[in-house]
């Protein structure tokens, strides 16, 4: 017996773009691992349209579209709405894969977004960090009410399954972590010990797709910290906000201070920390010098690291090495397939 389901991407760059490309690669393996049947039938973006139509949207021409630049509304059935949140309503989608851009400060619009998918019946997946940090309870507990679910594996590590670990841990408290969370900065400075300038170090991360137009999320550590504010949000049970964290970034750092760590054999890397005692979070994100005593020594690159200290496992670690749109399209795969399959 196999179970239908129509699906909705808010957003269509990378990250759209690679989950439709997923869905078409594993269609047979759903179908016949966890009868589980899909057609994308309705998408929405910022500058390159909407199209909605029941009956699937053929998504080889879809993708075309985008990479000439060109509109998905000739692929509707009928004109799209153009306000997103009368689009969601109208759409008639089972599910909504929501990857609008993150906004730090307060969650939205994709705060209203999410409520209106699920108040519209609709399972809900997200990359986005900000309804994590600024309204996890309340998005989870109306997802609850609404018997659906709210997921959101991939807003820390990409597909990495930090989040669903502790799903599977019963009666495991998380009291800390500590790691290196922001891919950006992290191959930043393993370029910068190479000899290259900050400078240079940005337009090579961006050239190669890791950072954004305007790094300054990156390198001033703020990508970092609402990674670690939905960390300690939804593992700790403490809600945090970024901006109550004591956060600075990679900016700063000097081809001399590269040396001199590369003297004492040490290496700086953009660390996240934060630590729970008695109900309370301290949290912190840094460029330290790190040694050879600690994992974070060896991760190069893109790669991230996180390590938690519980109270019944000691320390648990988890490596993603070279993540990317792929990684994250996973993330949002992997949460549609826990939260629908029997």
């Amino acid at each position: 017996m196999t179970e239908h389901y129509n699906l909705a991407l808010f957003g269509f760059g990378n990250v759209g773009q690679a989950l439709a490309r997923l869905l078409q690669r594993k269609e047979d393996e759903l179908k016949d691992t966890y009868g589980i049947t899909t057609r994308i039938t309705a998408i929405t973006t910022g500058s390159h349209g909407s199209a909605v139509d029941p009956d699937g949207i053929n998504i080889d021409k879809a993708l075309e579209i985008i990479k000439a630049g060109g509109l998905l509304d000739p692929l509707s059935a009928s004109p799209a709405p153009e306000d997103k949140i009368a689009f969601i309503k109208a759409c008639g989608a089972d599910v909504l894969f929501e990857n609008s851009p993150v906004s730090y400060t307060d969650g939205q619009p994709a705060i209203n977004y999410i409520r209106a998918a699920l108040q519209s019946g609709m399972h809900v997946f997200t990359a986005n960090k900000g309804p994590v940090v600024h309204a996890f309870r309340e998005l989870t507990e109306l997802a609850e009410s609404l018997g659906k679910k709210f997921y959101f594996e991939s807003t820390v590590m990409d597909g990495a399954p930090v989040f669903a670990v502790f799903r599977e841990l019963p009666a495991a408290n998380l009291i800390g972590l500590k790691g290196i969370l922001n891919s950006t900065t992290n191959l930043m400075l393993s370029r910068m010990e190479n000899g290259e300038s900050f400078d240079d170090a940005v337009k090579y991360a961006q050239s190669v797709g890791i950072a954004e137009t305007d790094p300054s999320g990156d390198v001033d550590g703020w990508d970092a910290a609402v990674k670690v504010s939905a960390l300690v949000t939804v593992l700790m049970g403490v809600p945090l906000k970024p901006q109550q964290m004591d956060v600075t970034g990679i900016r700063d750092i000097t081809p001399g201070q590269i040396e001199e760590a590369r003297v004492q054999g040490k290496r700086w890397k953009l660390v996240c920390t934060a630590r729970k005692e008695g109900g309370q979070v301290t949290a912190k994100v840094a460029p330290q010098m790190v040694g050879p005593d600690t994992p974070m020594f060896t991760v190069d690159g893109s790669t991230s690291i996180v390590q938690f200290e519980t109270d019944v496992l000691g320390e648990l670690t988890m490596i993603e090495a070279d993540p990317g749109p792929h990684t994250t399209a996973y993330g949002l795969l992997a949460d549609f397939v826990n939260a629908v399959k029997k």
